[in-house]
């Protein structure tokens, strides 16, 4: 695996403070960004390196092993574990301390059983390392996921075309196997996890995968029935009021709901709320109406 300074990428100092790294990252992406340079392969490949650069600089804990380890760094966990097992190992023996300064061949066998290089005691062979997880967040808004569809990803500099199901969860994180980072000397990638963030860009309420909503309804319609237009998640249905209908009145239509997740046809069911709404700047004539009606129900 060739070496990249991801410093030298971003122009920054390899002290640079966190602002530093973002601000020369955004100034990069923006001179770089393929719609600006439609096909030219080269700010295509810079572009990639950037985000790559950064994705590893931004990252605290990512950019300490990073300078540590170099073009190694994704296996930095894996290092420290081999340097430790393989210390255990050499002080049950014989009391030696070590003290660091490792070759491939002192964690053959160590390697070996964690990820399936070698076999233990064979000395010519090369250690394979499991490329590292990649994690990535993807935020969609609530409309998005009403149906199953395709969605194309750009992941540590690579693009990546997924499925996406109906029905899918604020939170929920769902694996790619295979689409994280390139294994080491034959290993196998890694994986990529990505976490949805659904916002809801909607009047309607989600409730696992029951939709809710309120209606307002007039008072006439309210009292002596008739027909009303509600608009549900997937287009408007009519519906009828029964007479005296009371305040509060909560209609629910089977099916009208959410899809549920990875069960093609199954959706949760809506609720509709009635919220009377009384009549206002009432003309003389209304209010001697009321008045009436007010001493026929009271007399």
């Amino acid at each position: 695996m060739a070496f990249i300074d991801y410093y030298k990428v971003l122009g920054v100092a390899k002290n640079a403070p966190e602002a530093d790294i973002k601000k020369a990252f955004r100034k990069l992406a923006r001179k770089y960004h393929p719609d600006l340079n439609p096909d030219d392969k080269t700010a295509e490949q810079k572009f990639k390196e950037i985000n790559e650069a950064n994705e590893v600089l931004s990252n605290a804990e990512n950019r300490a092993k990073y300078d540590k380890y170099g073009k190694d760094w994704k296996h930095a966990d894996e290092i420290e574990n081999a340097r430790r097992q393989q210390q255990q190992q050499r002080s049950r023996g014989g009391g030696q301390q070590y003290s660091g300064g490792f070759t491939e061949d002192d964690f053959s066998d160590f390697f070996a059983s964690m990820f399936g290089g070698r076999a233990a005691g064979n000395r010519g062979g090369r250690v394979k390392y499991r490329g590292q997880d990649l994690s990535a967040d993807l935020q969609l808004n609530l409309r998005d996921v009403y149906s199953t569809h395709k969605r194309t990803l750009t992941v540590n500099g690579k693009s990546i075309r997924i499925t996406i199901p109906a029905g899918i969860s604020n939170g929920q994180v769902i694996k790619i196997k295979g689409y994280g980072g390139e294994g080491v000397n034959g290993g196998p990638n890694g994986d990529l996890h990505i976490k949805f963030n659904i916002i809801n860009d909607t009047h309607f309420k989600l409730d696992g995968n029951n939709l809710h909503t309120t209606v307002s309804l007039d008072l006439y319609v309210a009292l002596l029935g008739g027909e009303i237009t509600v608009e549900t998640f997937d287009g408007k249905v009519k519906l009828k009021v029964k007479p005296e209908t009371p305040n509060g009145t909560q209609v629910k239509l089977k099916g009208k709901g959410f899809p549920v997740y990875k069960k093609e046809g199954e959706f949760g069911d809506f609720y509709i709320t009635y919220q009377i709404v009384l009549p206002t700047h009432l003309t003389p004539r209304e209010k001697e109406l009321f008045a009436e009606l007010a001493k026929l129900r009271n007399p």
